[in-house]
């Protein structure tokens, strides 16, 4: 820790940035990990959950789709509630909602109520992550944003990195009151963001002037750097929540996104029978170690690729580059039946899939604000994450038809090399263009 001589030294900028660094961050962070470990961790329950349940494989991937059908009718209300009543109710809100139907989930009896509990599921997570986008834009100004967003979606791969083992082993020696292991996964891991969702209402500050871990200099320096943003934003049309909805150039990032969570929610639903697949001596704690590595290895591209976005304030390229690296890698996977080569492929394909993020999420705040804004996160997010209900579903489709997995994965490798292409040919007005609330 710095002495007071030495924070006297450090200008107010620098210090405010660093305490909302230290405050807000590893606390969304953590949620992160809780929610998107809540979201895919069916995907390590169906290596004993679909024989119990007798789901077959256009099943599964139905019934990982269908969570987000639920996500998207949700996701732009509830973005603008976090807006109007602020973050620490309604971020609080969403996590015990959530975690109850979670915890539910492992009571299911048949595929139908796991449907349902999976509708429901996406209807209760429904604005957690693009509120979060929204809510760093509260604190951050355009410079730091990308850093702050990477280190907010650290979550996803250490969610892998962390559950995906964890989540192996409850499936191979929990088998707790006679009751089945993958029934103890998901009651187990629905659990902490119940917990979590009262801490949140305590400790979550919803706005800088609410934060008391800032002094008075440092709330006006934050308040003053978002302000001198504005004008950049303004200096176009103005749009109302309306208009933003049909704006041309949100939807343009719309349809890019939704090609990349073709890829997103692919793979980490599916991932572990790939893995599983290539031998069938594993175990499931096995499976679950050899998942963690793609996600550890993108851990760390993420963190590279954030920083040197915001240090050049570039954002096309550093979201293009690591999706053509996964494109590839994910073209390549069917022509191996090495464990080895298929985990360093994996581990490509997640690079690209997580790389992008900061960089992406960055971009819509360049250009819209206020209410603008939330809607657009909200927007993007939804609709783009119906990509999540599309790859997951055609690749259990195809798999039951043809007996191999990798035929589906050709149309999801498909859909990401069409949202590279959207990356490459970017207008520049959906970069420096203004939306704003009118």
């Amino acid at each position: 820790m710095a002495s007071i001589s030495e924070l006297a030294t450090i200008p107010i900028g620098t210090q405010a940035i660093r305490r909302v660094r230290i405050r807000i961050l590893p606390f969304l962070f953590i949620l992160y990990v809780v929610c998107y470990l809540d979201r895919v961790n069916v995907g390590i329950a169906a290596l004993t959950m679909n024989q119990d349940l007798a789901i077959t494989s256009q099943q599964f991937g139905l019934l990982t789709g269908i969570f987000f059908i639920g996500y998207f009718l949700f996701e732009v209300p509830s973005n603008l509630m976090l807006h109007k009543i602020g973050a620490r109710i309604w971020i609080a809100r969403i996590l015990i909602s959530w975690g109850v139907i979670a915890t539910l989930t492992g009571f299911v009896h048949n595929v139908h109520q796991l449907y349902w509990a999976r509708f429901l599921l996406g209807l209760a997570e429904a604005g957690y992550v693009p509120g979060v986008y929204l809510y760093l834009t509260y604190w951050f100004p355009k410079r730091e944003q990308a850093r702050a967003i990477a280190l907010f979606l650290l979550g996803l791969p250490v969610s892998s990195i962390v559950g995906s083992p964890l989540s192996g082993y409850i499936l191979d020696h929990v088998h707790w009151l006679g009751i089945g292991s993958w029934r103890w996964l998901l009651i187990l891991e629905g659990i902490p963001p119940i917990l979590f969702g009262f801490i949140t209402y305590f400790v979550l500050p919803s706005r800088p002037q609410e934060a008391g871990f800032l002094t008075a200099e440092e709330k006006a320096w934050i308040q003053a750097e978002l302000k001198s943003e504005e004008p950049e934003k303004l200096k176009r049309r103005q749009y109302s929540v309306l208009a933003t909805l049909t704006s041309g150039r949100v939807w343009y990032l719309v349809l890019l996104y939704s090609g990349l969570m073709v890829g997103r929610y692919t793979m980490s639903f599916w991932t572990p029978q790939i893995i599983k697949s290539l031998s069938s001596g594993y175990s499931n704690t096995t499976v679950g170690l050899l998942v963690m590595i793609p996600s550890l290895v993108s851990a760390t591209a993420m963190v590279l690729i954030s920083r040197s976005s915001d240090r050049r304030l570039e954002r096309k390229f550093h979201a293009a580059l690591p999706v053509l690296a996964a494109v590839l890698a994910l073209a390549l996977l069917g022509t191996t039946r090495s464990p080895l080569f298929a985990v360093v492929l994996l581990s490509f394909v997640e690079i690209g899939l997580c790389g992008f993020l900061a960089p992406f999420w960055a971009m819509p705040s360049e250009f819209l604000s206020g209410y603008a804004v939330a809607t657009g996160f909200a927007l993007i997010n939804s609709v783009g994450n119906l990509g999540g209900f599309v790859g997951p579903s055609v690749v259990g489709f195809m798999k039951q038809r043809t007996g191999s997995i990798y035929g589906g994965l050709a149309f999801v490798s498909t859909c990401m090399f069409l949202s590279f292409a959207l990356l490459l040919f970017l207008p520049k007005e959906t970069r420096a263009s203004g939306l704003a609330e009118s």
